[in-house]
């Protein structure tokens, strides 16, 4: 007797099922909203933390070259003359040219590029398509 008053409901209809894909879709975007927040914070922190560290690092290279500097140019100027001004002027090129081109492999190793989440859309993407 159970049984019988016991009805299994009809299956949705298609109102209900773009409903439910609409909703599924807004959590979908939610998720993703939250993971690029997440990874938002973590750069952001990153960042601080890079600038905080590379302005005292510079600080103290800025004392130590000018210091250094001045120490060899006065031990070398009675042997070389104005000669060591040239030769520090190309020392300083090369290590500031150096310098350049370690900070672009840095920013192309793409730890500022949010790979999770750009990862996670994609997939998505190519899931939708």
């Amino acid at each position: 007797m159970a049984s019988e008053n016991q009805v299994t409901p009809p299956p949705p209809g298609l109102i209900a099922s773009l409903a439910g894909l609409a909703k599924n879709c807004l959590h979908l975007l939610l998720s993703r909203l939250e993971l690029a927040a997440l990874e938002l914070t973590e750069v952001r922190d990153t960042l601080l933390q890079l600038s905080i560290v590379f302005a005292v690092a510079m600080l103290a290279a800025w004392f130590a070259i000018a210091f250094g500097t001045a120490t060899l140019i006065y031990l070398c100027w009675e042997a070389m003359g104005w000669k060591i001004l040239l030769v520090l002027a190309i020392a300083f090129a090369v290590l500031a040219i150096g310098l350049v081109l370690w900070g672009r492999s840095l920013v192309r190793q793409g730890k500022l590029g949010l790979t999770a989440t750009m990862a996670e859309l994609k997939s998505d993407r190519d899931m939708l398509l």
